[in-house]
């Protein structure tokens, strides 16, 4: 009768780890005791999945959503690639995609959702609206990117992008996916202190809900003259402008060709006018 015993998955802390050589003599050694180890890291096999499999939350506002909804076609399938599970709840999402122009009313809520998710969290900006405010950056009411909101991950230009163009953002995203450090480094969460460092830096993380107003987004778009006179200065001004005005000579215009003789002045005599009778 055969006993086998179930497999157990062992890690070696990263600081703990000295070498290559080392690594596969303990392998070595184990095997030859009857036990069967395999090497890998396990940061590459998480990173594997979570690569192949990212979840999407799409934030569509304008007609690049519709792009987006083409990507998930037949045609062009992304499925393929892993990227056919959408969700409506942030708390279930690895990745939002905003597509389309974001407001100074709307920041508020794509900043919640955008705190909801869990980390590791991407964001994918699409379009042209969403990375500068696109045909309606003037606009007072329009954020210019959504990097002053959320750090962003991966910005696929155009107006709008093609679907092939937002197959190949997606695919960057998840060549950046299988090269992080997933323990200490994609699952780490601030703690108090660094959210506090990160507020004083003026860091994207440290941006509270509390803060995105129309008006804090927009304080220093708008054009505002600085520096203008007072009422009490205008009035100064009004004063030394009259007193000028009153102290000024008048000049007589001559005509042309006709000498005038010293100690003589030229006078005009203004012709009465006498208004017509109803009688």
């Amino acid at each position: 009768m055969e006993v086998r015993k179930r497999a157990s998955v062992k890690s070696i802390p990263f600081e703990e780890f000295k070498d290559n050589d080392t690594l596969e003599q303990i392998a070595r050694e184990l095997n030859d005791g009857g036990a069967s180890v395999l090497l890998g890291s396990l940061d590459a096999a998480i990173n594997w999945g979570r690569s192949n499999s990212p979840w999407s939350l799409t934030f569509g506002t304008s007609c690049c959503g519709i792009e987006f909804m083409a990507v998930g076609c037949a045609r062009y399938d992304f499925s393929r690639f892993g990227f056919e599970v959408t969700r409506n709840s942030p708390r279930q999402a690895d990745l939002i995609m905003c597509a389309g122009t974001i407001t100074n009313k709307m920041a508020p809520v794509f900043k919640r959702l955008y705190d909801e998710m869990a980390e590791p969290k991407y964001v994918v900006a699409v379009g042209g609206c969403t990375i500068s405010g696109g045909p309606f950056k003037k606009s007072y009411c329009v954020v210019r990117g959504i990097d002053e909101l959320v750090p962003v991950d991966v910005y696929i230009p155009g107006c709008p992008p093609r679907p092939e163009a937002i197959l190949y953002g997606m695919m960057q995203l998840q060549r950046k996916i299988k090269v992080e450090k997933f323990f200490g480094g994609a699952n780490h969460k601030m703690t108090k202190s660094e959210k506090e460092e990160s507020m004083r830096l003026g860091g994207l993380h440290g941006i509270s809900n509390g803060n995105l107003s129309a008006a804090k987004i927009g304080k220093s778009r708008p054009i505002i003259v600085a520096g203008a006179p007072a009422k009490e200065e205008i009035e100064a001004l009004e004063q030394e402008l009259d007193e000028l005005q009153k102290n000024a000579s008048p000049v007589a215009a001559e005509p042309a060709g006709a000498p005038q003789a010293s100690g003589t002045s030229a006078s005009a005599e203004v012709p009465e006018t006498t208004e017509p009778s109803n009688n």
